[in-house]
């Protein structure tokens, strides 16, 4: 009881909370709201179970629903206000993307990954992005049809280049890394791989992303911004030549980037917090704390 009460005081504090909080997951969750099923109420059905899926998603990845935890079903009908049929549509639907497991007394539970997973996600995006800068390689685009990846790199330039970055940059960074990646997908003309990374995207930490905001307060986070912006240009440089193998081999490289930063990140365990979905993963405490005993550099 002491227990079920926690949860339902947690649902209702998210409850209160305003869309400052919306974030690339949720966004990931607006993509996928017209795959959902639908019934004779159409629109009006699909549009609960997206605001189930959000409210949910929002409370796992805020850290109110613990891994391991029990979802509180009943909770959530009274809390959002939405009935208990899109409300198992959306623990359904979240258990597909893999943010719930179902529970061996009934129910869904939230599901904690450890390093390996996250890394495994991680190299599944880096190959399909790969796929997709080969194949939008393979297209020859011209010179126009570039015009936007190129805009979209010019701009993260002018942000890497800066020497007194600030929160804002990174914020507006995140939104231009997102947005190249999106892009890169699109080049592809690929309906088949779209639909195959947003669903690896479904994983939150998996995105290209994730680590940004963390990194920010490290103290190399410049010299992070810059080898990331030079992947950029030469992924790019790759696509608009129309060497396919060379875009394929650059892009896949460039997914190495965020398994270093979840390493680097998960060294400084107070910056995961800025990590989206980062209260999920379970670290490897032992190669934490080597690295945090590695002799100084003289």
């Amino acid at each position: 009881m002491v227990a079920r009460t926690r949860t339902r005081r947690s649902v209702s504090r998210v409850a209160r909370h305003t869309d400052d909080h919306a974030n690339s997951a949720e966004i990931a969750n607006q993509r996928k709201s017209s795959s959902l099923p639908r019934t004779r109420t159409g629109q009006v059905r699909a549009s609960q179970t997206v605001k189930a899926m959000l409210r949910l998603r929002q409370l796992i990845l805020d850290g109110h629903l613990k891994p391991g935890e029990r979802v509180p079903e009943l909770a959530l009908v009274q809390h959002t206000g939405v009935s208990r049929t899109p409300i198992r549509a959306a623990l359904t639907q979240l258990a597909d993307e893999g943010l719930l497991e179902p529970s061996t007394s009934g129910g869904f539970l939230v599901r904690q990954f450890n390093e390996q997973e996250v890394f495994d996600a991680i190299d599944l995006r880096g190959t399909l992005e790969g796929a997709a800068a080969r194949r939008a390689a393979e297209r020859h685009l011209s010179h126009d049809q570039l015009a936007a990846l190129r805009d979209c790199v010019g701009a993260m330039d002018t942000i890497a280049s800066n020497r007194k970055l600030d929160s804002q940059h990174f914020y507006d960074y995140v939104r231009l890394n997102e947005e190249f990646h999106r892009l890169l997908v699109a080049l592809a003309n690929s309906a088949v791989l779209a639909r195959a990374i947003d669903r690896v995207l479904a994983l939150p930490f998996a995105s290209p992303s994730a680590f940004v905001l963390a990194q920010s307060a490290l103290p190399h986070a410049q010299k992070i911004l810059t080898t990331a912006q030079d992947h950029h240009r030469a992924i790019l440089k790759a696509i608009a030549s129309g060497d396919a193998e060379e875009a394929e081999r650059l892009a896949r490289e460039h997914s190495t980037l965020a398994k270093r930063n979840l390493q680097t990140t998960s060294a400084q365990e107070t910056h995961m917090h800025r990590v989206v979905g980062g209260n999920l993963i379970k670290l490897n405490r032992s190669s934490r704390s080597k690295s945090n005993k590695k002799t100084p550099t003289k």
